[in-house]
């Protein structure tokens, strides 16, 4: 059955962006005009979330939201929450005006010109629809490898993710209101969209280069995203654990035979072999089991506290 939207919201996490953020406010300002005339929408609005910048990204959100278009609304995270917990604010925040939610990156790489087609589905009836990259041509060699062991980690790890979808996507108002029953403190909505089961689909586009700025994902914030997203969607980490282990007793049971084999065969050093081999071993399977142990107790520790996610400290 198809749906008919009254309103659509973008919503930008925005952290460190005022290099940036009146060229993407104006080209989505153009963008949600052009889409009220083709789909007959109300009036849309673009929610700006400024994850605790230290610039002038929010000095720039005021401005903009107190202009002349009254599409723009602006919301202040009280502190850098990251920018799962910037979107998923801002994402609480859009339901309860639109009827389809759009989010995307403030750098505006994703190309806004597949808004239109991810509408198009959306009013056949997909709750959920996913902007896939078509390919990483605008990447450096570095950036598409590190991405490529990103996502083959992932699906090795058992997270259910889509490979080459970022957070550009188009949810629909009931998907909302279901996602905010996930009241888990380490959010990974790439992992969590996919599991509630709403009716889907995809569209594909070439990333664009950043015109302005710098990127907000170095090697060092990709590398905690990763661990975060493994740590907070799957188990298997830990079932990998109990193979290793079990691995490790097989191959001391042939570390002994063969200590055995150079004892009789005079061939080793008494004593080497059995001391120094095991215990280099076994203290280094047993120091990465409890550093991958100390992940998972850490996230117990975090959910077990429910604190909130963010503190919006201020709403334009």
């Amino acid at each position: 059955m198809s749906m008919s939207p009254q309103t659509l919201a973008l919503v930008l996490p925005c952290y460190n962006e005022e290099a940036i953020l009146e060229y993407t406010a104006s080209a989505c300002l153009k963008k949600v005009i052009d889409l009220e005339s083709k789909f007959n929408f109300g009036t849309s609005i673009i929610v700006l979330v400024d994850d605790g910048s230290k610039d002038n990204t929010w000095a720039i959100i005021e401005g903009l939201c107190k202009g002349e278009s009254s599409r723009f609304r602006g919301l202040k995270l009280s502190k850098n929450c990251g920018h799962q917990n910037a979107l998923f604010s801002g994402l609480m925040y859009a339901r309860n005006y639109s009827d389809c939610i759009i989010s995307l990156d403030a750098d505006l790489q994703d190309d806004i010109n597949v808004i239109d087609e991810m509408i198009e589905k959306f009013l056949k009836g997909n709750q959920i629809v996913y902007g896939i990259r078509k390919s990483r041509s605008t990447d450096s060699n570095y950036k598409k490898l590190t991405a490529r062991i990103f996502y083959k980690l992932m699906l090795i790890m058992g997270v259910d993710i889509i490979y080459d979808h970022a957070d550009y996507r188009l949810t629909s108002r009931r998907v909302l209101n279901e996602l905010e029953e996930y009241k888990e403190s380490n959010l990974f909505l790439r992992a969590i969209f996919p599991q509630l089961g709403f009716k889907s689909d995809k569209v594909y586009y070439d990333r664009l280069v950043r015109t302005a700025g710098e990127t907000k994902y170095p090697f060092s914030k990709m590398l905690n995203f990763a661990i975060e997203g493994i740590t907070s969607s799957s188990i298997s980490p830990l079932r990998y654990i109990a193979i290793i282990g079990f691995i490790a007793m097989i191959l001391s049971f042939m570390g002994a035979l063969w200590a055995l084999y150079t004892k009789f065969t005079n061939q080793g050093v008494p004593g080497w072999a059995s001391i120094v081999l095991p215990i280099y071993f076994i203290s280094g399977l047993q120091i990465a089991s409890i550093g991958v142990l100390g992940e998972y107790i850490g996230k117990i520790y975090k959910e077990t506290k429910r604190r909130p996610k963010y503190i919006v400290e201020k709403i334009i």
